[in-house]
């Protein structure tokens, strides 16, 4: 599904060059639903920005032999001028589907009435959480990637709704979930790798990769 071969990405902080991966080559297999523990700081979120082709590696090719949903709680396609009415329709468009059936569903899942038709911009955190997620969902993708868990609301409603429609998406789909805390990736996760000073290392189980991740903590 996903193939990292010899990938490295680094950045220049401004005082040195901090290794994010170095020459990393691993495959996410369908079915696998693989959680990475990571500190904070360590680049979690640029490894799975690159798995969705938001970021480049500096050296290295990254295959994708399905589709990849965008990172859970990414916003960076999103306009906050406009309403969520013209963002969801647009990104339907980007992915071929129907403006009218995305935002219908989008509609229904978020239930945030006639804020859909304000700015994003004007939107509380939590409601744009509330987005983020019913955007996600409205789409059917192989591969879906989340960073740091599934987003809470105080919403009740929005939670059983939201997770409902999670548990059908994520029954025929692949996961990989990166996280700091690996009560997090135990929800959802049969194999889990750990990051640590640029390189992957993998394991069978979360059990094994958490005795790892604490060791380096």
């Amino acid at each position: 599904m996903l193939q990292f071969e010899n990938v490295s990405k680094s950045f220049w902080t401004g005082v040195q060059r901090k290794v994010i991966l170095d020459g990393a080559s691993f495959e996410v297999r369908e079915g696998m639903n693989l959680g990475i523990l990571a500190k904070n700081g360590t680049g979690k979120t640029t490894v799975i920005n690159m798995m969705a082709g938001l970021e480049k590696p500096d050296d290295g090719k990254i295959t994708r032999n399905c589709s990849v949903s965008f990172p859970l709680g990414f916003m960076g396609g999103l306009n906050t001028k406009h309403s969520a009415t013209e963002n969801v329709r647009y990104i339907a468009a980007l992915y071929s589907l129907d403006p009218d059936e995305v935002e219908a569903f989008c509609r229904w899942l978020c239930d945030i009435e006639e804020y859909f038709d304000m700015p994003i911009g004007t939107f509380s955190q939590g409601m744009r959480s509330r987005l983020a997620l019913s955007l996600m969902l409205a789409m059917n993708f192989d591969l879906y990637l989340i960073d740091e868990g599934m987003p809470s609301t105080t919403d009740v409603g929005f939670n059983r709704r939201a997770g409902s429609v999670m548990r059908e998406r994520f029954e025929s789909s692949t996961l990989v979930i990166v996280s700091h805390q690996a009560d997090i990736l135990a929800k959802f996760c049969r194999s889990a790798a750990v990051l640590h000073d640029g390189k992957l290392y993998f394991f069978d189980t979360l059990e094994e990769a958490k005795e790892l991740y604490d060791y380096t903590s």
